[in-house]
């Protein structure tokens, strides 16, 4: 079976017959929840059955719920969670535990609502000039630690039984500006990138799933990442990222042009999935129909990934929530 090669969302809380029809005929890999399609936890369910019943098949629904700025369920059907950032500089030398259960306990929350994937972790390096979209949002300033943690995240999904997303590959730390708003450019030299920014990613290789950056290494291509076959061939071979490869949200404004030219571009560079979020019906079936079905190998690893999503691990919410406070002094939530 061939899924087609998008990511795509809804535009309410449930689907309008016009979207199922269209998601019954597209077949999306799989789809992203924002705020506006959540109200109440019976209501998430329900929509996250709409979707698969459209597909026919347990597809893969995902969500950006890192914490802090860039979470998409709040109380009472999410813990209010400190920033990334903050949440780690807390925890100092236990950071890598407070962070594993921080996203175990996420985990937790998403399964229970039916989503089985979650935009984290971010293994992008912070330095003095990561944009302020992207800082505190970051694990820290050190490669190997920026790694490190990223694993412990990681596995904290994978015990809950939902998929990570590892971002922004090969890097956006060194980006000054805001790729939802324009197109950065790193100008470091490919030495500095390899030993920091490629690194982090290029420890966390293994995992199933991850999202590209939007922005232009000036060493290596003069177009992002995204739509980039020098970058995308950097991400498979030096980088060793075999997973699924899904593209940041290609109606960011760091990508010009048309979105039908952009999914093709972005295809054809290398990356597997397209991602198009809070976009018109008529755009999102444009979209789906520029990308087609998957190519052999990108349902490959499709496939994989979706292997990689195991019933969830016991839990006690009590004994992890105890843990996690006395690790972070008390202070846990935002």
């Amino acid at each position: 079976m061939t899924f087609g090669a998008t990511i795509l969302d809804a535009d309410g809380l449930r689907l309008s017959a016009d979207e199922k029809a269209f998601f019954r005929d597209a077949d999306p890999f799989g789809f992203i929840l924002f705020a506006r399609n959540i109200e109440s936890a019976d209501q998430v369910r329900a929509l996250c059955g709409d979707f698969r019943e459209a597909v026919g098949r347990d597809c893969v629904i995902t969500i950006d719920q890192e914490g802090g700025r860039v979470q998409r369920l709040r109380a009472p059907l999410g813990r209010n969670w400190l920033p990334p950032l903050e949440h780690v500089e807390r925890a100092g030398a236990a950071a890598e535990r407070a962070m594993y259960l921080r996203y175990r306990l996420i985990a937790h929350e998403l399964h229970g609502l039916g989503i089985d994937s979650n935009c984290a972790p971010i293994a992008d390096v912070a330095c003095a000039e990561t944009h302020e979209f992207l800082k505190n949002r970051c694990y820290g300033e050190d490669t190997r630690s920026v790694a490190a943690i990223g694993r412990a995240v990681a596995q904290g999904h994978l015990d809950g039984g939902v998929l990570p997303v590892l971002k922004h590959i090969p890097g956006h730390g060194r980006a000054a500006a805001d790729s939802h708003l324009d197109l950065p450019h790193v100008a470091s030299a490919p030495e500095r990138l390899e030993q920091s920014d490629f690194a982090a990613f290029k420890a966390l290789n293994d995992l199933p799933l991850g999202m590209t950056a939007h922005l232009v290494y000036d060493a290596y291509d003069s177009r992002p990442a995204t739509t980039s076959p020098v970058m995308m061939q950097l991400i498979r071979e030096q980088i060793g990222f075999d997973g699924l490869i899904m593209t940041d949200d290609i109606s960011m404004k760091a990508l010009k042009g048309a979105l039908t030219d952009i999914t093709r571009d972005s295809l054809t560079a290398g990356c597997d999935v397209v991602l198009l979020c809070n976009a018109p019906l008529a755009d999102r079936i444009a979209v789906a129909e520029a990308a087609g079905g998957m190519t052999a190998a990108a349902q490959t690893r499709a496939d994989r990934a979706l292997a990689a999503r195991k019933p969830p691990a016991d839990l006690d919410i009590q004994a992890a929530e105890d843990e996690l406070a006395a690790l972070m002094g008390g202070q846990v939530y935002g």
